[in-house]
């Protein structure tokens, strides 16, 4: 697995393209998982707005924290098969539900071991906005992303109900 963690910028059009239109239509037909959800929150085809609001740049009054979202770049076939959300504080939602990082894969990708990779790449990033504890959450249903979390450190501290679901809430010490 030939993978990294880019920022995005104009030389990954494409590639962001793609990726989340399989994506959208995989939301719209199966109805599946939209984490991170920082990556929904702008019209993709709009892509300089894209680009300019994707990550915030410091907290306000609608709860949002400075973040910083990253794509998982595989370079043997120079396509996103995910992306990750990484936010540089915890507030009290995000420490109930929400935590340090949210993270997908693109439909395709799945079950191929990028989850896991990509949340220890992201862990190196927290690491270096020093961030010691890192606080990730999954839903209690969402085998795969325990699993991922698991690999990496996780330890489960307890689940808060969340919306009608269970919210697993696993704690890594960097």
């Amino acid at each position: 697995m030939n993978i990294e963690l880019v920022r995005l910028t104009n030389e990954y059009r494409e590639q962001l393209t793609e990726m989340l239109t399989e994506w959208k239509n995989d939301i719209i037909v199966n109805h599946t998982n939209m984490s991170p959800w920082k990556i929904w929150v702008n019209d993709f085809y709009n892509f300089d707005y894209y680009l300019e609001n994707l990550d915030t740049k410091e907290g306000n009054e609608n709860g949002w924290v400075p973040d910083t979202t990253l794509f998982c770049l595989d370079k043997d076939r120079n396509i996103f098969v995910g992306a990750v959300n990484i936010r540089h504080y915890l507030n009290d939602k995000l420490l109930k539900t929400g935590g340090h990082i949210g993270n997908g894969v693109r439909p395709s990708e799945r079950r191929k071991g990028y989850a896991t990779a990509m949340i220890a790449l992201a862990l190196e990033e927290c690491k270096k906005l020093g961030i010691n504890k890192v606080l990730l959450c999954c839903n209690k249903d969402n085998i795969a992303s325990a699993k991922a979390i698991i690999y990496n450190g996780g330890v489960l501290e307890n689940e808060v109900e969340e919306d009608g679901h269970i919210e697993q809430r696993y704690w890594i010490s960097l």
